[in-house]
């Protein structure tokens, strides 16, 4: 197994970034179904499964392409550079969509999706350089535990300590102190700087979640293995969600192991069908939008910045295209909901169309 390339992470990529453009795409934002939202806070939908199991899956692509390199003796420096070259390309794609099309370099979010996953790449994969297992799964519990510890018991100017309400908690105090002004609300933003710690342990996670499909293993015995600590973990996720909660916006250490078991049982579904079964055409769709993953992703959100300068008529008032095309195209057969939920199945549908010719002639942007 060592070396080679996984279809099935293929598909859960794949499958991961068509729930990214789906959720982030609805025709209007006032009729979405409550499984396509975020939870306002505590608690979790679907919808917030589908970040930290792309960056879950960027740990799993560590794991399977650094072993790679080490097998064809690729040297650290040279390792080195690779990664730290492409954590800075990522983030600033994450960069360059939040400046366009204004370019408001003073009022610009720094915060972001891309700019997260950047700072996971980077250490998870500079940590699995430097340790082995045993040593990332001793990293990870010393950041949950200390992520925990520091939301519980440091104290807030003027709030005091264990806050983990919407004001006063620790992550948006320090957002606050050190990115005012650029951050997604005024006093709060769901990628900041301290929360990243936590994502980051996603992505290790996903790395000792590679080192186990690297094994000569048979793939029952993989699949069994990814079940029973995708199990134990979501177990573990949701005993412990009454004493420290799971939270999306917050990233919490509960957070972080429930949507870490969620990602393994979803990934031995697609591993046993897809590479120890080799039923593999019912995937092809996420196989399209999996190997161009960051692409379709930066393609998506990029087009409708795009759309929505040009302006058009309806009636007396003039609205951007996106909104004309739900209300006129949409609306009038499916309703304002259902019409809603179309244009993003249908939003899906464009980029796999158009990611289609690249899979077809074995184009692969990579970053």
């Amino acid at each position: 197994m060592a070396g080679q390339r996984l279809a099935s992470l293929d598909a859960f990529r794949g499958l991961t970034i068509a729930g990214m453009i789906l959720v982030n795409d609805p025709g209007n934002w006032q009729y979405v179904y409550p499984p396509l939202r975020h939870a306002e806070w505590h608690g979790w939908t679907a919808t917030d499964l589908v970040f930290p199991f792309f960056v879950f899956i960027v740990g799993v692509a560590i794991s399977l392409a650094l072993s790679r390199k080490k097998e064809e003796g690729v040297g650290k420096g040279d390792l080195y550079l690779k990664i730290f070259r492409r954590s800075v390309l990522i983030f600033a794609l994450g960069m360059m969509l939040r400046l366009i099309p204004r370019f408001d370099f003073a009022a610009v979010r720094i915060p972001g999706v891309l700019q997260r996953i950047a700072l996971c790449y980077l250490f998870a994969a500079l940590l699995y350089l430097h340790t082995g297992s045993k040593g990332r799964l001793g990293v990870a519990v010393l950041i949950l535990a200390g992520y925990w510890a520091a939301m519980k018991l440091i104290p807030v100017p003027g709030y005091g300590a264990g806050v983990l309400d919407y004001k006063g908690n620790l992550a948006s105090y320090i957002d606050l102190k050190f990115l005012s002004g650029h951050l997604y609300e005024p006093t709060f933003d769901p990628e900041g700087i301290l929360s990243t710690f936590p994502a980051i342990v996603t992505a290790v996670l996903g790395t000792l979640t590679g080192d186990w499909l690297r094994t000569n293993k048979r793939p029952v015995t993989k699949t069994i293995g990814l079940l029973a600590a995708g199990a134990a973990l979501t177990a573990l996720g949701l005993a412990l969600h009454p004493y420290f909660p799971i939270n999306k916006k917050l990233w919490t250490s509960t957070f972080v192991v429930f949507t870490a078991g969620a990602a393994l049982l979803l990934l031995a579904g697609c591993y046993f069908l897809i590479d120890g079964r080799g039923s593999k055409r019912w995937a092809t769709p996420f196989f399209i939008l999996g190997t161009n993953a960051i692409a379709a992703y930066v393609g998506s959100i990029l087009m409708v910045k795009l759309l929505t300068l040009v302006i058009v008529s309806s009636g007396s008032e003039k609205i951007i295209l996106p909104v004309w095309i739900y209300q006129h195209l949409f609306v009038p057969w499916a309703g304002n909901l259902n019409g809603s939920l179309a244009y993003a199945v249908c939003y899906v549908l464009l980029w796999l169309g158009l990611m289609t010719p690249f899979y077809r002639k074995k184009i692969f942007i990579k970053i």
